[in-house]
């Protein structure tokens, strides 16, 4: 039985096909807003590396930002119960879930089951978020790939005050024109984010193990420093930015298994 789970997040198209609610087939990551066709490219990826036909799908789930501009889901599933679901299934015992996404940052708490039992979110400004490391990243001439790199050359990591990130923007303009170093700019840009992401965290409480999800998870700069903020270690994997498709995924298979 297989059964597809689709993330429609504000940057980024995932896509994630389950084969009897235990083995992953395909997946497919684009790059592309909502409203683009990247959703469709995303879905048509994980049907021809798995020779998989649409009919043989039984169930399709989707979620994310974007969930409710796919007209072909069989149901639409909020990004925080997929998270959950998929964290859970991932990595066990986690009772922390950290998701930086592209235009939000949300802190998942789970109980021993994988059950969420609290959450909180921020989507109201773009600090702390991949947005951020966009706009930042395109400042520094840097590729978004290359920031984890750079800040681990840092002796002297600059202190990014400002809490808006066009101010921040302004502010590393005259840090790099005052001669700071952008291997010491970045990593002060990592540990902004992970200071406005600790104080999220905060909020609900520190619950070991902490796992670390979204396309942000595999920036070990913004990693590193979240770990100093918060004092523990967060686990991370090959499969962080799939969370929330892998999620919808194993959600649409518990609805198949009930049809």
């Amino acid at each position: 039985m297989f059964t597809l789970g689709i993330d429609i997040g504000s940057t980024t198209a995932k896509a994630v096909l389950l084969k009897d609610g235990k083995e992953i087939v395909s997946s497919s990551i684009v790059v592309a807003t909502v409203g683009t066709d990247g959703v469709s490219q995303a879905v048509e990826n994980v049907l021809r590396e798995s020779k998989v036909k649409r009919e043989e799908i039984r169930v399709t789930v989707a979620t994310g930002y974007g969930r409710k501009t796919y007209p072909d889901a069989d149901f639409q599933v909020s990004e925080l119960t997929c998270h959950a679901i998929g964290a859970h299934r991932e990595f066990g015992s986690v009772r922390t879930v950290i998701d930086i996404g592209g235009q939000d940052a949300k802190v998942l708490s789970l109980s021993e089951e994988g059950r969420m039992v609290n959450f909180a979110m921020n989507d109201k400004c773009a600090a702390g978020t991949g947005r951020f490391l966009d706009v930042m990243a395109n400042i520094l001439n840097l590729d978004i790939s290359q920031l984890a790199d750079q800040a681990a050359k840092a002796t002297d990591p600059a202190d990014i005050s400002s809490t808006c990130t066009v101010f921040a923007e302004s502010e590393v303009i005259s840090q790099l024109a005052s001669g700071i170093k952008i291997p010491d700019v970045v990593a002060g840009i990592c540990r902004s984010v992970a200071s406005r992401v600790a104080a999220l965290v905060k909020r609900i409480g520190v619950r070991e193990p902490v796992c670390m999800t979204g396309g942000v998870a595999r920036n070990a700069g913004v990693r590193s420093a979240l770990e100093k903020e918060l004092g523990v270690r967060i686990l991370t994997g090959q499969n962080a930015q799939l969370m929330g498709a892998l999620g919808a995924a194993l959600y649409a298979c518990d609805k198949a298994n009930k049809i």
